[in-house]
């Protein structure tokens, strides 16, 4: 009896010591994801309510109104000229494009209001009286958003005015069965620094707090990520149904 209760006592204490020694691997793991060991990213918490725009936006001034690229298709009306009249055209790779009377009209970067004014210009220097232009969007190709993670089709979707986070994982045709609503990241870069943001969509479409604006280059993540686990210690203080958390990555440790 006394060596059959030492070998369970040794085996006790055998599992013990796994068990520590795990904990210390994983505690080890965790700050290698927030101080930059063993190549790992340092995450900081910004205390904001918001992810910025690209060059820093925020509040009212979050909105994104479509530019023309490269390779853009578009479609060009000008009323009462015939050879004008609902044309399409293709952007070229350095997003101008060829028209009669116009000739090479430079579209790229420009809204579409910014487009027709540009157009109209060019046609007025082609002796054309009071040009009365519409240029509109047929298909957009050079700006667009990455959905990826728990949707029914991950890819990317080119960016409209005003897409949100609930219109971009609605592009991708929805979240999975499976998918974890608490864990929807997005990715982007803001004055040349890496940001994530980590929201519960679940809570956004309970009204708990705004969609949030996309941007072209952004990457939307639905469900677990490694970019999530990154931001797991900030969770427990940062509840999700009452904001996003925020957070400037550094890969650079």
């Amino acid at each position: 009896m006394k060596r059959f209760m030492s070998h369970v006592q040794f085996k006790k204490a055998a599992f013990a010591g796994v068990a520590a020694l795990m904990l210390l691997t994983t505690a080890g793991c965790a700050n290698s994801l927030t101080k930059g060991g063993l190549g790992g990213a340092t995450v900081t918490r910004v205390e904001s309510g918001e992810l910025p725009g690209p060059q820093g936006q925020l509040g009212a001034d979050q909105r994104y109104s479509y530019r023309i690229g490269p390779y853009d298709k578009l479609s060009v009306d000008v009323l009462g000229i015939e050879q004008l009249a609902d044309r399409r055209v293709t952007a070229d790779g350095n997003g101008e494009i060829v028209l009669p009377i116009a000739g090479v009209v430079d579209l790229n970067n420009l809204t579409i209001g910014e487009a027709s004014d540009r157009l109209t210009q060019q046609l007025r220097a082609g002796h054309v009286r009071n040009p009365r232009v519409a240029v509109n969007i047929q298909e957009a190709v050079s700006r667009f958003v990455t959905i990826d993670g728990e949707v029914e089709q991950s890819g990317n979707y080119p960016m409209v005015a005003d897409m949100t986070l609930m219109r971009g994982v609605a592009a991708a045709k929805g979240a999975t069965e499976f998918a974890k609503l608490r864990e929807v990241v997005i990715h982007r870069t803001v004055n040349g620094k890496q940001m994530i943001a980590l929201y519960d969509l679940a809570a956004i479409r309970r009204g708990a707090y705004p969609d949030p604006i996309l941007y072209p280059n952004d990457v939307v993540v639905v469900g677990d990520s490694p970019s999530r686990r990154l931001l797991q210690q900030f969770v427990s203080v940062a509840p999700l149904f009452i904001s996003p958390l925020i957070a400037v990555l550094d890969n650079n440790n």
